[in-house]
C-alpha cells in the first residue's frame, strides 16, 4: 500500500482490528515506511524552533515510537534522552536505530504515557503524531503527567497544524476517517483509539493552562501560511511554573 517496504492492506487491516499496542508491535517493522511516520521536515522544524529555547540537559520524547524525535533530541539536550512508549515492538525498532555515539546517553522505557514511570527529571518533553490516540476526557491526566516528570521551567512542546477548511478535501478524508473508527470502535473490541479531529487546540491550551502550564505558540514558518494569513504550523510550548491543580508540591 505504501511501497514495496511499507505494509500491505491486510497487514493494515489486521493491525486496526488489534488493540492500539498490539496494532503498533504488529506494524512496527514498517512503520518508518508508512505516512504515519512524523516526516523529517517537521522534526527538523521543531528542533530549529527549540533550539534558542536551550540547552536542554535531559530530554523525554514521549509515545517515541520508532525514535525519529528521540534522534533529534540527541541534538538539543546534552545529557540524556529517554524514549517511553508502550509498544515492546516500536521500542525494538528505535533501539536498533538511535544509540549513544558519544552524545547524550539514549534509554527506552516501555511505559503508559498516561502513568508515566518517572520523576521530575526533565528539562524538555516532545511528542509527535500521538495525541489521537487519547480520548479529550484523558487529556487532563495526560498533560498532569508530563507536568510531574518536568522539573520546574521544564518545557513540553509539540506541533499543530492547521485544521483544513470544509472546502479541502483534507477536511472531509479526516471527517471519514473519524467516522469509520467510531463505528469500527463500536462494533469491535478490543478499540482502536485514533482520531485525527479529536484533539482541538483551544481546548488543548486550557487543558494545559489548568495542568499549571504556561503556553506560547511558536508559528513553524518553513509551512508557510494560509490564506488567512495564519500559520499553517505552529509549535505549541508549554512551561512548567506552577505545581498543578490540586498539588501541594512544586
Amino acid at each position: 500500500m505504501f511501497g514495496p517496504e511499507g505494509p500491505g492492506l491486510r497487514e493494515l487491516a489486521v493491525q486496526a482490528l488489534s488493540s492500539v499496542e498490539h496494532g503498533y508491535d504488529l506494524l512496527a517493522p514498517k512503520f518508518d515506511h508508512t505516512p504515519f511516520r512524523t516526516p523529517d521536515g517537521v522534526l527538523e522544524s521543531v528542533a530549529k524552533a527549540l533550539t534558542p529555547l536551550g540547552p536542554f540537559e535531559d530530554g523525554l520524547d514521549l509515545c517515541c515510537g520508532t525514535g525519529a524525535a528521540a534522534e533529534v533530541l540527541t541534538g538539543l539536550c546534552r545529557s540524556s534522552v529517554t524514549g517511553v512508549d508502550f509498544s515492546a515492538g516500536m521500542l525494538d525498532v528505535a533501539r536498533h536505530r538511535v544509540r549513544s555515539a558519544g552524545g547524550p546517553e539514549v534509554a527506552w522505557v516501555r511505559g503508559d504515557a498516561r502513568a508515566l514511570p518517572f520523576a521530575a527529571a526533565f528539562d524538555l518533553v516532545v511528542s509527535f503524531g500521538a495525541f489521537g490516540h487519547f480520548l479529550p476526557r484523558e487529556l487532563p491526566g495526560l498533560f498532569a503527567q508530563v507536568h510531574s516528570v518536568l522539573r520546574p521551567g521544564g518545557r513540553f512542546a509539540f506541533p499543530v497544524l492547521a485544521p483544513p477548511r470544509p472546502t479541502q478535501a483534507d477536511f472531509w478524508m479526516l471527517l471519514g476517517f473519524d467516522a469509520v473508527m467510531r463505528v469500527r470502535n463500536t462494533l469491535w473490541r478490543p478499540q482502536f483509539v485514533m482520531y485525527y479531529r479529536a484533539f482541538r487546540l483551544g481546548r488543548v491550551l486550557g487543558e494545559l493552562g489548568r495542568a499549571g502550564f504556561a503556553v506560547e505558540l511558536h508559528p513553524l514558518p518553513e509551512f508557510g501560511r494560509r490564506g488567512d494569513g495564519g500559520p499553517r504550523a505552529r509549535l505549541v510550548v508549554a512551561r512548567r511554573t506552577q505545581p498543578a491543580a490540586g498539588s501541594m508540591n512544586s
